[in-house]
């Protein structure tokens, strides 16, 4: 028998939260991507945080938006181990990602590859957190929804990654994270419309119980305070604090610059910020 399956139990709620973590987690990813190359000395930090900022944004995208699924006439629940092993998924395929742009630029094969990576393992972190699920039957999917789900994950990472390494005024960051939380989210409704539920048992149940909205609960949490955590220190980061946005190429052109074509004056570097860089 095939139930009804209902990806909005919760109404508006879970769908608009969800898009908002999409939102906030490829926000800080940007800024982050954008401090690692104005600050190549302490790149490989800002590139992990970024890594670990999209990867919990995506992750906890996902589980709020599956509060709101739901099997009429069984209960769902999830494994642990899958659950927390899609988390860890979707950060090391953004890393990989992330990574490739922040060390190797943005070049057309090279957004190609990592945008390309990135979206496999978004979607390997979709289906994966997926096949957590055990409930009161068998969960089968559309190929052809799957496949579009798919190459929305990929054509929505390698856009993120093109806008890490193309986009650095605040304003132009928030923008594009909108649209990638727009992107994220389409792709996670997508892989959810390709599922059907074929039920096995005669369990009449509720179809939302404490005990899983207590799990999904606990299983957010950590990645929610890894997210307060970076945006902490995205906002609170000592060169936004001094007001100095230059890259350290800059600097270095700035410094030996002499001052009003005087020779041997050298411009502060304070005093000379490029043009559309605003910090965050």
């Amino acid at each position: 028998m095939t139930a009804t399956v209902s990806n909005f139990h919760y109404g508006a709620v879970t769908p608009i939260a969800s898009y908002l973590m999409a939102c906030l987690g490829a926000a800080l990813g940007l800024r982050c991507t954008t401090r690692s190359l104005r600050r190549p000395h302490r790149r490989a930090r800002w590139l992990a945080l970024g890594a670990v900022s999209i990867g919990c944004g995506i992750w906890t995208m996902h589980f709020i938006a599956m509060i709101g699924f739901s099997v009429q006439g069984a209960l769902v629940s999830y494994d642990t181990t899958k659950t927390l092993l899609s988390l860890a998924v979707a950060i090391a395929f953004v890393a990989v990602g992330v990574f490739l742009v922040g060390y190797r630029g943005g070049s057309p094969v090279n957004l190609g590859i990592a945008g390309t990576v990135t979206g496999l393992g978004v979607a390997a972190m979709h289906y994966l957190g997926m096949a957590a699920i055990h409930t009161d039957g068998g969960l089968h999917y559309d190929a052809l929804t799957v496949s579009l789900s798919v190459v929305i994950a990929v054509a929505a990472a390698t856009a993120a990654l093109w806008a890490a390494v193309s986009i650095h005024s605040l304003w132009s960051s928030l923008g594009a994270s909108l649209v990638m939380g727009v992107a994220v989210t389409g792709m996670h409704y997508t892989g959810m419309a390709a599922v059907s539920v074929h039920l096995t048992g005669g369990t009449a149940a509720s179809q939302s119980s404490t005990d899983l909205l207590s799990f999904l609960l606990a299983m957010l949490a950590s990645p929610l305070a890894v997210l307060l955590i970076a945006a902490v220190i995205v906002m609170f980061d000592p060169d936004m604090m001094l007001g100095d946005d230059t890259w350290d190429g800059d600097r270095d052109r700035v410094t030996s610059a002499p001052f009003g074509g005087g020779a041997g004056t050298d411009l502060p570097v304070t005093q000379q910020q490029p043009q559309g860089y605003t910090s965050w």
